[in-house]
C-alpha cells in the first residue's frame, strides 16, 4: 500500500492539499480501526507511519511483535525529524 493509495483510502484525494481539515479525525479513527484489523506486517507498518504523520500512533512497543519493525517504526521516527529540521 502506497502513501498516495492510503491517501485515497481515507481521504478520497490523493492530493494532500485537497485535505479538508475536518476529514481528519474520522479518517485517523478508521486507520486506527484498520490498524487494529490488520495482519499483514507491510499493511499493519504502512498504517502505523501514517498515524505517526497525524500524531496519532499508538505505542511502538504495543503495536510491534517483531523486534525488526519496531527497529524500523523508530528509523522512520528518526527519519521524519531529520526531514523536518530540513534535511
Amino acid at each position: 500500500m502506497t502513501f498516495e493509495d492510503q491517501l485515497e483510502r481515507y481521504f478520497g484525494t490523493r492530493d494532500t492539499a485537497a485535505i479538508a481539515p475536518q476529514a481528519v479525525p474520522a479518517a485517523v479513527e478508521r486507520m486506527q480501526v484498520d490498524l487494529g484489523l490488520a495482519t499483514v506486517p507491510g499493511e499493519r507498518f504502512a498504517l502505523w507511519c501514517m498515524l505517526f504523520l497525524f500524531g496519532k500512533a499508538p505505542d511502538i512497543d504495543e503495536t510491534f511483535e517483531d523486534r525488526s519493525e519496531r527497529d524500523l517504526a523508530r528509523d522512520f521516527i528518526e527519519m521524519s525529524e531529520k526531514a523536518g529540521q530540513g534535511g
